[in-house]
């Protein structure tokens, strides 16, 4: 899972560099060092995109690797913020360079009704790119209704949110923000940062993105215009995740340098996080615990620095098995599908066990493994991608139910420590420890209320920010409104869960 994060985000950091860098790194061309007169290194270039990840294995994840190896965690945070800020401010401007260029957000909402109602008189299922809620103009009988995006918005809504695992939205919590969390001051500091994250990563973060990929089907309205506009690429990568890239081109020339410093520092943020969370991983859940128990902690660092290299080369390989973007997220997604569930209701029952979780992890990897290498060779239809993640849900969870209740539990001891030390709520474990009353003002309706308020707090400004930008100043308020008045209920409510 680590490797294939790691080559999804190599995979996309090639795309954009070969885009960007364009004929400096076109095929045929000569690199020659001379110093004195001498010619010390001479190399022909191969295709853009071999050239391009050369350039990230070579350049941008060594030094990534540097400050992490030297750095540690405290390094990746530092620099996680810096590039944070320096990512957010560049994508805004490329938003705003973008809109300007198709003449305007009245103009943009003009071109895209036109573009839509123009492609619906086809027979290609779509939908309005400006609306929420998917376009039923095609019906429930359709012979297409599992690819029209009712199917995807469903899954998504009723689904996805608690079947699966992805990093950065693990139901139930897990390593991706866990090691945040466990790296802050105090559990007030650990909670107040999550929520910040969650603001952030999805109330905060996708507008920029989602006004210039709007932008880009009007500039590009198809894979031929990409290819037209960008001729030294090789055909064979001109894809739909190409056309971010495409719109760069744009910024003006100072603006560029500094959209390329912050897409290489988003790219290396990325890096630092997944090469500090992996080694963690094998140094210290596998190695420490079960191959070196008792060396001294210089042993560890140094078996931490050599699996970081090994991470890189798995990650570069990844990379070049990788066709595009998409592929690695419908896979991540596969592989997570149906274990967000166990991950939760660890937390509420005591019956889920270590075999449970074991199970849940094998039996979703065997199931995105057929899907993407097994399915089409034995010659069956290609299945939608959210079909495919529905049966592994269920074909998961069934799985793993049955092996929770085919071996034998967790003993005792160790459910009463673990119940001692964390208190999880509900009634969940009362068969099985000595269950003690909450801390003084806590409750379980009390926690699920801040659940909820969060939730409403995040769409609300998302959709908010949304409609403020299409210019419906109505639904902008409204939304808006709401998530203050979501915000003031949850930070009322947040004193009820510890957070005084």
């Amino acid at each position: 899972m680590n490797c294939l994060i790691l080559g999804w985000v190599t995979n996309a950091m090639v795309s954009i560099i070969s885009v960007l860098l364009g004929p400096a790194i076109a095929e045929g061309r000569v690199l020659q060092l001379t110093l004195g007169g001498h010619n010390f290194l001479q190399y022909t270039l191969g295709s853009p995109e071999h050239t391009a990840l050369l350039i990230c294995v070579f350049i941008l994840i060594p030094f990534t690797g540097i400050y992490t190896s030297l750095g540690g965690l405290w390094g990746v945070l530092v620099t996680d913020l810096f590039q944070f800020v320096l990512k957010m401010v560049m994508v805004v401007v490329l938003a705003w360079v973008a809109v300007a260029k198709i003449g305007g957000m009245a103009s943009l909402k003009l071109q895209l009704s036109n573009v839509s109602h123009a492609t619906q008189q086809g027979t290609t299922p779509v939908s309005d790119p400006l609306a929420f809620l998917p376009n039923m103009h095609q019906g429930w009988s359709s012979n297409s209704l599992w690819t029209l995006p009712l199917l995807t918005f469903a899954t998504y809504l009723a689904v996805q949110w608690w079947s699966a695992w992805y990093p950065g939205a693990e139901p139930g919590g897990g390593g991706y923000v866990a090691q945040r969390m466990f790296s802050a001051k105090n559990e007030k500091h650990s909670l107040g940062a999550t929520l910040w994250f969650n603001i952030a990563h999805y109330a905060v973060r996708p507008w920029p993105w989602i006004i210039v990929a709007l932008a880009s089907l009007i500039i590009y309205p198809d894979l031929a215009s990409i290819g037209a506009a960008f001729p030294h690429i090789d055909r064979a990568i001109v894809r739909h995740d190409l056309a971010y890239s495409a719109m760069l081109i744009y910024l003006p020339h100072g603006l560029l340098g500094l959209m390329v410093a912050s897409l290489a520092a988003a790219y290396m943020s990325t890096i630092s996080t997944h090469l500090n969370w992996g080694a963690s991983y094998a140094v210290e859940d596998c190695y420490r615990r079960f191959i070196a128990p008792d060396k001294d902690e210089r042993h560890y660092v140094n078996v931490g620095r050599i699996v970081t290299v090994f991470l890189i080369a798995l990650a570069c390989a990844v990379s070049l098995w990788l066709e595009h973007s998409s592929q690695a997220f419908q896979i991540l997604l596969q592989i997570g599908a149906g274990t967000g569930l166990i991950f939760l209701l660890r937390w509420f029952w005591w019956r889920v066990n270590a075999w449970s979780e074991l199970a849940g992890m094998v039996i979703s990897f065997l199931v995105a493994l057929y899907f993407t290498f097994v399915h089409r060779a034995l010659g069956f239809a290609p299945l939608d991608s959210t079909v495919e993640l529905v049966i592994g849900v269920a074909i998961t969870t069934v799985g793993w139910l049955l092996v929770t209740f085919l071996t034998p539990p967790t003993d005792r001891a160790t459910l009463q420590a673990f119940y001692d030390r964390i208190r999880p709520m509900g009634p969940g474990w009362r068969a099985a420890v000595q269950t003690q009353p909450g801390h003084p003002g806590e409750s379980v309706s009390a926690a699920f209320l801040c659940w909820f308020l969060g939730v409403v707090v995040i769409y609300a400004a998302l959709f908010g920010t949304g409609y403020l930008l299409y210019g419906k100043r109505g639904a902008a308020i409204v939304c808006l409104a709401a998530a203050a008045v979501a915000a003031w209920g949850l930070f009322r409510a947040m004193r009820r869960v510890g957070f005084a």
